[in-house]
């Protein structure tokens, strides 16, 4: 049986180049089933291909970002599908998109909501968040990427204690290890990851993508690898953006370090 995206759980809206995707199953604090998992893949396939989207922001209504997957639609026909292709049970997961994603966390962001929160290319948490493997007491396992993507970002030894413990990590601890690129006053994950996103576009947007390329195309090369893959993006770029930049440069703006 073929699932149909469940479009009322997951919200689009669009603001100038930032597109910002809500999940909203507030009844199942925002826990993620079958047709929502498909809804949220086609949401971001649909954002990577619109020329005039630079970044989007995904957070969860009502005060929770997710609660992981939905566990009472497990082999129900509404459940996630666990395929070795295609999308992931937590839907994008699998996704290699070409625009960055911006994780707004506000509470929970647990098991599958972990993953998908270490997805996103950054994460904006406010003091309300809580990042865990909950799942660790149902005996479902991490296979949206958490064991694979946590471990890269905050290290073997921290991503051990996480996902053998299953315990609780607030907004100043995921700082601390660098699970959370910033922490803001609670209530503001939103506003905040938005004005991030829109600094964001706000650049060059060859330049940016291609860095980005690289950063995430590095794992696994060897060095030299690595460096080639880096020179052969970044040289498109430097060709597409950074003569016209450096003239800019050149002409007086940006001294300093500024940014505006």
């Amino acid at each position: 049986m073929s699932l149909l995206p469940d479009a009322g759980s997951v919200r689009v809206s669009h603001d100038g180049p930032v597109t910002t995707v809500t999940l909203h199953r507030p009844e199942r604090r925002n826990a993620v089933d079958g047709p929502t998992a498909l809804a949220l893949a086609e949401a971001f396939r649909a954002f990577d291909a619109d020329d005039r989207a630079a970044v989007a922001v995904l957070h969860g209504a009502d005060g929770v970002f997710c609660a992981g997957a939905d566990l009472t639609a497990v082999g129900s026909p509404s459940g996630n599908r666990t395929d070795p292709a295609g999308d992931g049970p937590m839907g994008p997961t699998r996704l290699r998109l070409s625009k960055p994603v911006i994780a707004a966390v506000s509470g929970h962001a647990v098991a599958g909501g972990l993953e998908l929160a270490l997805w996103c290319d950054l994460r904006v948490a406010d003091e309300t968040a809580v990042f865990g493997v909950f799942c660790r007491r149902w005996g479902v396992p991490l296979i949206d990427g958490g064991t694979v993507r946590l471990p890269r970002l905050i290290g073997t030894s921290r991503a051990m204690d996480l996902v053998l413990t299953g315990r609780p990590v607030d907004a100043a601890e995921a700082l601390s290890i660098g699970l959370a690129n910033r922490v803001v006053p609670a209530g503001e994950a939103l506003s905040a990851a938005q004005a991030l996103a829109r600094e964001l576009a706000a650049f060059p947007q060859v330049c940016l993508r291609a860095d980005r390329a690289s950063v995430l195309g590095q794992e696994g090369l060897d060095e030299e690898g690595a460096l080639a893959a880096e020179f052969s993006g970044g040289l498109a770029a430097l060709m597409a953006e950074g003569v016209e930049g450096a003239a800019r440069f050149a002409s007086g703006e940006g001294r300093h370090g500024r940014f505006g």
